[in-house]
């Protein structure tokens, strides 16, 4: 037996001039999340900026009613996408101006990325087996419980962390093993991605330590490709007499494209001996979120920093 989704169901029918797609696929996301099945992160939602959906049933598929469905951007509707960060899978979601929502996910066997080509012996995403496409077109309150079908790419291109230029596919699916088949056709077509945010970190080559408070004072630069608020988080290890002394540091600092953005942190031991003056070694980590993804962003850096004595001002 087919399921009913927790939407109402709504009509579309053939010719009435149907409305946007936009974002369903928090559905799929869901069920994904509870199950465990995504291969990788999604990336942030993109909106397309041209593209359409549709699909036509048969007279006993059940998902369709026998209807046909047309949506395109091209008609005022709306269109979101986003696909995994190892672009193994894309979803497409839809949100009509007449109330029609639907969702479209393709995905490749487990372990391989989305490429031209046919995709036969797909199962209900996210619920395929690992060697198993997926493919699942549900929504307007109706989804399959399982499902059989394929689907073909002519063409996809996508850009960092799971951005989706380019798709052009075909599929078919089967609700419950039946015979009545949905057939439909997506296409996207979106700008060229914008630049990933790219980090650097870099310490100093010199540092103090405190002759009052017994503390570390580090510093260096960052430097970025897009203005973005870095965390500096790192450690500070040193041996001195035999003792080991570490502590650790945090800072943030504003970044902007072209300019190294120097940052400085202190450092506390943990124990009750000092850091005095010789070599430590500095471990550092600069972290940003990319302000176009959503991916956090790393950049790493370990240094032999050697300590003066910082003496207070007489």
């Amino acid at each position: 037996m087919s399921r009913s989704l927790t939407a109402p169901f709504r009509v579309s029918r053939s010719g009435s001039g149907l409305a946007r797609l936009t974002a369903v696929g928090a559905l799929t996301l869901a069920l994904a999340g509870a199950t465990g099945l995504l291969s990788a992160p999604a990336a942030q939602a993109q909106t397309v900026s041209d593209g359409s959906l549709a699909f036509s049933g048969d007279a006993g598929d059940y998902i369709s009613g026998g209807q046909s469905y047309s949506y395109s951007t091209a008609s005022g509707d709306g269109l979101n996408v986003y696909a995994s960060t190892d672009d193994n899978h894309i979803a497409v979601s839809v949100s009509g101006a007449n109330g029609d929502w639907w969702s479209l996910d393709l995905a490749a066997p487990s372990g391989q990325a989305l490429t031209p080509g046919d995709y036969t012996g797909a199962t209900r995403y996210p619920f395929n087996s690992a060697s198993q496409p997926g493919l699942s077109l549900d929504g307007n309150g109706r989804g399959c419980n399982t499902l059989t079908g394929s689907f073909s790419v002519s063409d996809v291109k996508f850009g960092p962390n799971g951005y989706v230029e380019k798709l052009d596919a075909t599929y078919e699916q089967h609700c419950e093993g039946g015979t009545a088949a949905l057939r439909g056709e997506v296409h996207i077509a979106n700008p060229a991605p914008p630049a990933a945010l790219s980090l650097g970190v870099s310490v100093n080559p010199t540092g103090t330590a405190s002759t009052i408070d017994g503390k570390a004072t580090v510093g260096g630069t960052v430097t970025c490709n897009q203005p973005v608020k870095v965390s500096v988080s790192g450690n500070v290890t040193q041996v001195a007499k035999q003792v080991l002394i570490k502590g650790s540091y945090a800072t943030t600092v504003a970044c902007e494209p072209g300019t190294p953005a120097a940052w400085t942190a202190t450092a506390d031991p943990t124990g009750t001996t000092p850091f005095q003056k010789g070599d430590v070694e500095v471990t550092t980590k600069a972290t940003a979120t990319d302000p176009n993804y959503g991916q956090p962003v790393t950049a790493n850096q370990t240094a032999v920093v050697s300590l003066s004595k910082d003496k207070p001002a007489s």
